[in-house]
């Protein structure tokens, strides 16, 4: 597989706060990884560093071979990542349709994009809902709602922040059961969420982050087997 992401010697501070000191990272095309870490670790920084929405202050974010640290949110976008973030960030007075329509791309000009109609199919209870507006929908409406709106930029990345944060357990098994079948589709995947045994299902390369740096790096089964690991870095 080709390298689709490296992050090397990332620094990122809040003015005088420094938050990443030095963190390395990296994945695979076609990988599903995860950033993980108990909380205040700097997980959100590093995926708001690489979507452009906090500036790098030293190190280098290397996407598909191009130094993308320093871009806009919108050249990162549209160079093809793309963020679920975390609290899902609906826009209140647009629709469902509207939502997916307004963010429909296929730049790289794939045989079978994802559009409104693919999203539908993905989540039924999405198209329930299409002339709902965003703040007329559950939790895990909007969530889902919010990773349709990505799909359909037709991204290399998806990235989810808190995947499935505060969703009741049938809705968070829906949102499980989509990844697994983004991952069966070879969507490149980098995932924040709380859930470790879930994750070690789902992904194939886990980082755990401490203080804004990385600590431990490994796969599925090198995660699964050490639970030491669990405890001394995710309080679990």
């Amino acid at each position: 597989m080709s390298s689709l992401l490296e992050i090397q010697g990332l620094e990122v501070a809040y003015g005088p706060s420094q938050v990443l000191f030095g963190l390395d990272l990296a994945m695979q095309q076609g990988e599903a990884a995860t950033l993980l870490g108990r909380n205040g670790m700097g997980k959100t920084t590093t995926l708001r560093a690489i979507c452009g929405l906090e500036p790098v202050k030293a190190g280098s974010i290397r996407f598909m071979g191009e130094e993308i640290a320093g871009w806009r949110p919108d050249r990162i976008g549209r160079a093809g990542i793309a963020l679920v973030p975390e609290g899902r960030q609906c826009f209140p007075n647009l629709t469902v349709d509207e939502h997916l329509v307004a963010f429909f791309a296929n730049r790289r000009r794939h045989t079978q994009p994802w559009t409104p109609a693919r999203v539908y199919e993905l989540f039924p209870r999405l198209a329930e809902r299409k002339k709902n507006l965003g703040n007329q929908l559950s939790g895990g409406e909007q969530q889902m709602l919010a990773i349709g709106r990505a799909l359909v930029t037709n991204p290399c990345l998806l990235i989810l922040d808190e995947a499935t944060e505060g969703l009741a357990p049938l809705i968070r098994d829906e949102i499980w059961a989509c990844l697994a079948h983004l991952r069966g589709e070879g969507q490149s995947v980098l995932v924040i969420d709380k859930y470790v045994e879930k994750l070690i299902a789902l992904a194939d390369r886990h980082t755990i982050i401490e203080r804004g740096q990385m600590v431990w790096r490994g796969s599925s089964a090198e995660l699964a087997a050490d639970h030491g690991i669990w405890h001394r870095y995710l309080g679990i």
